[in-house]
């Protein structure tokens, strides 16, 4: 590969609408790629993550914890790449993920990159997951425990696919999750371990709710949000925790999903507790993931829920109107570079 230049995904405009695809507003393009300086290493990227937030952070004021994308600058995210270049001591042919990607080369302080671990995974790729923000949310926020009753929306997606098997790691006595469509549904119980899965799409929530958990749900992981909540709310237990990680209801087509109205007296009678969270990927909260994520998936107590998809570069960026359009299960990623 010709390392003088580099192809960039770059944002054309903000997004202004959310029912703008994001291809609309991104773009492919190549640019010189500046030399490297003391402490750092040139990385060629293999691995590219695709996530909901990306396109959240395409808007000017996405309101999130995080910095939004500038126009005509490359967007950033986790990826994971070989160093190809380096003045530091991270040795050539290193595998190491970071958080500069969607570009073909990143050129990147040493002590920004992190080494895969060897002999663990499959493959690096297995690193590009959103367990962080599952693990805090089950574990740190909602607290799960022996004997819960946990519900998750969102099932199927990269946070909450691993946030259901942390659950069940967690001791939970019973995990049912909510997806739309019995392809992912069956993908829930056969193959990640839930105990039951709710086609919403074709399915009476409030119904399968109480055939499934009569006693009521003691943990609610909301990816969602929108008229899951909802009918969370009228399913929970006394002192139920309800985690709120997301608001893709809200997120995609726009609507009401963003803004479920809460029943305030039952929320009262039954005492819901109601965490709302972000993630800040700090130092802590990654070494809690990974320090569980390791010895768990050795054990075959979790897996990797994903989806790969083949690149070049441009790929990754339609493959974000695709997660937004539900197309794909688990964590989503984009192969870039052999």
């Amino acid at each position: 590969m010709n390392w003088t230049e580099t192809a960039e995904v770059l944002l054309r405009a903000h997004r202004t609408d959310l029912g703008q695809r994001p291809s609309e507003l991104l773009e492919v393009k190549v640019a010189n790629q500046r030399p490297i300086g003391d402490g750092e290493v040139l990385v060629e990227n293999i691995f590219q993550q695709i996530a909901a937030v990306n396109a959240d952070l395409m808007f000017e004021n996405p309101g999130l914890p995080l910095p939004a994308f500038d126009v005509g600058v490359p967007l950033y995210g986790p990826a994971i790449g070989r160093v190809v270049e380096s003045r530091s001591d991270r040795p050539v042919g290193t595998i190491v993920q970071h958080n500069q990607g969607w570009r073909n080369l990143t050129a990147i302080a040493s002590n920004a990159v992190f080494p895969v671990p060897e002999g663990v995974f499959p493959g690096p790729e297995y690193m590009l997951n959103q367990g962080v923000t599952s693990f805090h949310g089950m574990v740190d926020v909602a607290g799960v425990g022996a004997g819960d009753v946990v519900l998750v929306s969102g099932a199927a997606g990269g946070v909450g696919s691993i946030a259901g098997q942390i659950a069940r790691a967690q001791g939970a006595a019973l995990v049912i999750g909510i997806a739309g469509g019995p392809g992912k549904c069956a993908y829930l119980t056969e193959q990640l371990g839930f105990d039951a899965a709710i086609d919403y799409k074709n399915e009476d929530l409030d119904a399968r709710l109480s055939a499934l958990a009569p006693a009521g749900i003691t943990v609610f992981f909301d990816t969602i949000g929108g008229t899951q909540f909802e009918t969370a709310v009228r399913h929970a237990s006394f002192g139920a925790r309800f985690a709120l990680c997301g608001a893709l209801a809200g997120q995609i087509g726009g609507g009401h999903g963003g803004h479920p109205r809460l029943d305030i007296m039952t929320a009262i009678v039954k005492e819901i507790q109601i965490r709302p969270f972000t993630t800040m990927h700090t130092p802590d909260q990654i070494q809690a993931w990974v320090s569980h994520y390791i010895p768990w998936f050795s054990q075959g107590v979790v897996t990797f829920p994903h989806t790969m998809l083949e690149g070049p570069l441009d790929r990754a960026i339609t493959a974000l109107d695709e997660l937004l359009a539900g197309d794909h299960r688990g964590n989503l990623i984009v192969k870039i570079a052999s």
